[in-house]
């Protein structure tokens, strides 16, 4: 239960590589991904922890190799909240930017096509926002947690009714 097959640096190295390649891979998958999670989705990242759970801990199952790995992942995740907090490039890079997916009304489809955003999913935003019509939106934007946020044209302001 306490002896450990391979080293403990070994635990928090392997840790590290884990967490930076799970990182990488989840920023390039685009803010949909991480923002609403779909039945699939879930699947993915149960599938995923399990794919990269031997790599982490080397065939060893003892309770101190799983402790150290998972004081590893905390030691990662808390370095980075403070570097990306530090260094506002690092948070460019690690958390992208918001973007603005309607404005005065237009919807910009090529941000819906990059990420992955369906004609459903911007309408049921809207709704959540409080609107029913593109032309009521001052402006929307896509979150960098994938969450978008609607603004409401104030009263009195029109615009041209557009379709999603």
């Amino acid at each position: 239960m306490f002896a450990m097959s391979v080293p403990w640096w070994e635990f928090a190295l392997r840790g590290v590589a884990v967490y930076l390649f799970l990182l990488v891979f989840l920023r390039l998958t685009g803010k949909r991904q991480t923002g609403q999670y779909a039945p699939f989705d879930l699947v993915l990242l149960l599938i995923l922890s399990n794919a990269v759970q031997n790599s982490m801990n080397a065939g060893d199952n003892s309770l101190v190799g799983g402790l150290v790995s998972a004081a590893t992942l905390i030691a990662c995740h808390v370095a980075l909240a403070h570097l990306t907090f530090r260094v506002p490039r690092l948070a460019r890079l690690v958390d992208g930017r918001p973007q603005t997916l309607v404005q005065d009304g237009n919807l910009d489809r090529a941000l819906m096509h990059r990420e992955l955003l369906t004609p459903d999913d911007v309408a049921a935003a809207l709704r959540a926002g409080g609107c029913l019509h593109l032309h009521e939106v001052e402006r929307a934007t896509l979150e960098t947690n994938g969450t978008i946020t609607v603004v409401l044209r104030r009263a009195g302001r029109g615009g041209t009714e557009s379709g999603i």
